[in-house]
């Protein structure tokens, strides 16, 4: 995809959500300027700010004068707009399978591993039942054990042969699973080979996935 002026991204780069749109970004070959806004997945109450994103949270992008909020839903539309590379397949039921993994990164993933990971990498002090951290321990490998059949049944990807908008999303959530010090990590054998095989041959990977960052 070509357009006048490179594509902006707002948001700090350690927020997992915007290493996320960079990492469609990456794999797009797009050319993008992006600006700090905030810390972590919060940005600011700067009206200038507010007035692109009235939640105050990052990524949020301009792509000339179109401004765009919610992580999956700007992934979608940079793969809608540049078809080449394949990321979110034209035809209906390929398509709603990858929005399928998508919708559930988002929702269901991301919820078990919540209070986990605030407790255990953000040390929040809100965050110290260690029965709820027990509790969002077990939901989090769970969730993965998910992930783990869907890979071993098919792959090498998630969605199967090809490389999607499903592996971005995913990739990153592996990646903070990966990264936070939990106690009884299951071994899961297809995901490890997917994350450190698979998506190690994807551009941007290194830089916006596997960099150190949970």
């Amino acid at each position: 995809m070509n357009t006048a002026a490179p594509l902006r991204v707002l948001g700090k780069a350690s927020s997992i959500n915007v290493r996320k749109v960079l990492w469609t970004c990456a794999a797009l070959q797009l050319e993008v300027e992006r600006e700090d806004w905030g810390s972590g997945f919060r940005a600011t109450d700067d009206p200038a700010f507010l007035r692109l994103n009235p939640n105050a949270m990052v990524p949020v992008i301009d792509d000339a004068g179109f401004v765009l909020w919610e992580s999956n839903t700007i992934c979608r539309y940079l793969a809608t707009k540049d078809q080449a590379h394949g990321l979110l397949p034209q035809e209906a039921q390929r398509r709603a399978r990858v929005e399928q993994w998508m919708d559930w990164q988002a929702t269901e993933l991301n919820t078990a591993w919540r209070y986990a990971f605030m407790a255990l990498v953000r040390h929040s002090p809100k965050h110290t039942d260690p029965a709820a951290i027990a509790a969002s321990v077990a939901g989090w490998h769970r969730h993965v054990a998910i992930l783990e059949q869907q890979l071993a049944a098919g792959g090498p990807y998630v969605c199967g042969a090809t490389f999607t908008l499903a592996d971005v999303v995913l990739g990153l959530s592996i990646n903070r699973w990966r990264a936070t010090p939990l106690p009884d990590r299951p071994a899961m054998p297809a995901v490890t080979a997917w994350f450190e095989q698979a998506l190690a041959t994807q551009p941007g990977f290194r830089e916006h996935c596997d960099n150190g960052m949970a």
